[in-house]
């Protein structure tokens, strides 16, 4: 059976229909310029405002609307105000290519976009909102009510294939991201909270307004110049008291920004998702910038499900346990639908029944047929829970080494080669010398002023890795490619070490 349910009014309407919290700082858009700010009653009318003008403009509720904007509170408002008037919006990177953001337009079919003259679409003929004046729209009527289980958001991620897939979320998403405000940020009222990361990622849609919002706190978001030493100043002068950002971010705070200098004494507590943390920065961390780090395990089709929080004491290593609420399971990587025993790796699952868990891929039939067994959806990642219920990540299936025989998990070896002193970050990868012949490549960052060489990573493999588990060869780089979103591109560092050796 459904209920009524929006995503937007869930966030918001409540907040500014109260007389005690109308008038509360809801958003704050912070450039190199100056601040931008909305109480909630603010925000709210805004939101309402755009969702009405939408569909004077003639979009229909279930219609998908393409958001190619620069990071900015316009492409906020536009997204909440689609979400609110029963509308599909699709978010997009400003950094897509004309090319690239042509492929959404066909698989997605919008009927609307909104955009500014610097990213016009000339092949797209559909209904085009201009982001200057999302301020001044409006249209008559109340708007349409939607149900739990319609479509709410569409956002693309990497598929299995070269095409990036769509991922259908419902309204009912937000139901599942109370669990992670209980089992993971703690956010409250009285909370600042400052999220590091780029709108078109669901990680700041979700952590940086979405949950904030839902707690009634002050969300703000930075759309200045990046700079690694200004994370620290920023926090302090603003009175944040949640930080959340990917753990590189962290650390380009610790090697540039001197947290120990700074004033975080507002600070609670810092959030970390989208790769992993190492022991190595969490303590670090804890030294220098004097709070604790919570960590999550999550994938855009279900956003974060496992992580450590103020009730989930951190273990150095893993992400933490399940959130209160969530139905999580450990299954044999060939078929089946029968958990694994504690500390046996293999497909982490989450249960069909989760309120967050998407819809499904958008018109890919064929993969939902791969991610879903039974009542399970696995998502491609490898782990064990041990006998506490902590998970240990193990890195993706399609991550996953085949050497000599063996079948290797990245991570596993990442972490062991991290506790080397001197090393900053690593990545493994398998690298094909010849056919049936693959070699586990170890791709080392020293730490500034370090001097780690081969050897010295050879004997720490030797005294931490059994010996197939051990690389075969190192490389020493300045740096590993990741995306704008801080996740590791595995595959962009296997070619380059291709394009080295040839």
């Amino acid at each position: 059976m459904t209920e009524p349910l929006n995503l937007a009014h869930y966030c918001l309407a409540r907040h500014a229909a109260d007389p005690a919290s109308a008038g509360r700082p809801a958003f704050t858009f912070v450039t190199d310029d100056g601040e931008r700010s909305w109480s909630y009653e603010q925000l709210w009318g805004q939101v309402e405002r755009i969702g009405r003008g939408l569909l004077a403009r003639g979009v229909a509720p279930g219609d998908r609307v393409l958001l190619r904007l620069p990071h900015s509170p316009e492409y906020a408002l536009a997204f909440f105000g689609a979400t609110a008037a029963g509308l599909i919006p699709i978010p997009s990177s400003p950094q897509l290519t004309e090319q690239e953001a042509a492929f959404f337009v066909d698989d997605a079919e919008p009927a609307a976009i909104v955009t500014i003259p610097q990213m016009r679409l000339p092949q797209f003929d559909g209904i085009e909102v201009l982001a200057g004046d999302l301020e001044a729209l409006d249209g008559p009527g109340p708007l349409p009510e939607t149900d739990a289980e319609d479509a709410a958001f569409l956002i693309y991620t990497s598929g299995t294939t070269s095409r990036p897939k769509g991922v259908l979320h419902a309204h009912r998403s937000v139901r599942g991201r109370a669990f992670m405000r209980e089992g993971w940020q703690d956010f409250r009222s009285s909370d600042v909270t400052l999220h590091a990361g780029l709108l078109n990622w669901s990680y700041t849609l979700g952590v940086g307004l979405m949950d904030p919002w839902a707690a009634g706190a002050h969300a703000m978001l930075f759309g200045g110049e990046a700079d690694p030493a200004g994370w620290r100043r920023l926090i302090g002068r603003l009175g944040v008291t949640v930080f959340t950002a990917v753990p590189t971010i962290y650390r380009q705070i610790l090697k540039y920004g001197r947290p120990e200098d700074a004033d975080l004494s507002a600070l609670r507590h810092g959030l970390v998702a989208a790769e992993p943390l190492s022991p190595g920065l969490l303590d670090e961390w804890r030294e220098r910038g004097g709070t604790e780090l919570y960590e999550s395990l999550g994938m855009t089709e279900v956003s974060t499900y496992i992580s450590s929080g103020p009730s989930t004491p951190v273990r150095p290593g893993s992400p933490g346990r399940s959130q209160p609420g969530r139905r999580i399971a450990i299954l044999p990587p060939d078929g089946g639908e029968e958990p694994l025993a504690a500390g046996d790796v293999g497909l982490l699952a989450v249960h069909r029944s989760d309120p967050g868990l998407m819809l499904g891929y958008w018109r890919r039939p064929e993969e939902d047929a791969v991610v879903f067994r039974g009542e399970w959806f696995t998502g491609g990642d490898l782990a064990a829970i041990d006998e506490d219920g902590y998970v240990w990540f193990h890195g993706r299936a399609d991550d996953v080494i085949k050497s000599f025989g063996y079948r290797l998990s990245p991570v596993e070896i990442e972490a062991a080669l991290l506790t080397c002193p001197g090393v900053a970050e690593v990545a493994v990868v398998g690298l094909a010398v010849e056919e049936g012949k693959t070699l586990i490549t170890a791709c080392a960052v020293p730490e500034p002023g370090a001097i780690v060489d081969e050897q010295t990573l050879t004997a720490h493999a030797a005294e931490h890795l059994a010996g197939y588990k051990r690389p075969h060869q190192y490389r020493f780089v300045e740096s590993l490619p990741r995306a704008t979103t801080g996740k590791l591109q595995r595959s962009a560092l296997v070619e380059l070490l291709l394009a080295e050796a040839d």
